[in-house]
């Protein structure tokens, strides 16, 4: 099952799980802009993790709207996914990445944020 909730206030939580809504319905800009009001408040690791799924969510809506092929937005999200060799807040962020590399390459797979 798709989705999961992140350590924050009850309106932010709220946010957050609509942007893992959003994300696992392939609708990738709307999850990044979901996610735009908790990164702003977040610090530390709930930050880093925010702007992973951030940028890896705007690596998706490039490719698939826009037809880009350089995937900057997903090499800008490595440097935030390599401080998670774990899962952090539910979420295996490295395999979150590594299915959004797939998906640049193949487009007939769709990520999906699974609770872990």
């Amino acid at each position: 099952m798709c989705g999961l909730p992140l350590a924050y206030n009850l309106e932010v939580r709220a946010t957050w799980r609509e942007g893992l809504k959003l994300f696992n319905e392939g609708r990738y800009w709307e999850a990044h802009e979901a996610w735009e009001a908790p990164w702003r408040q977040a610090e530390g690791r709930e930050r880093a993790l925010l702007q992973a799924l951030i940028l890896l969510a705007a690596a998706m809506h490039k490719r698939l709207a826009h037809g880009s092929l350089t995937g900057r937005n997903y090499y800008k999200a490595l440097k935030y996914v390599e401080q998670f060799a774990e899962p952090f807040e539910g979420v295996d962020v490295r395999r979150v990445a590594n299915d959004v590399r797939r998906a640049l390459d193949d487009t007939s797979f769709k990520p999906c944020i699974v609770e872990v």
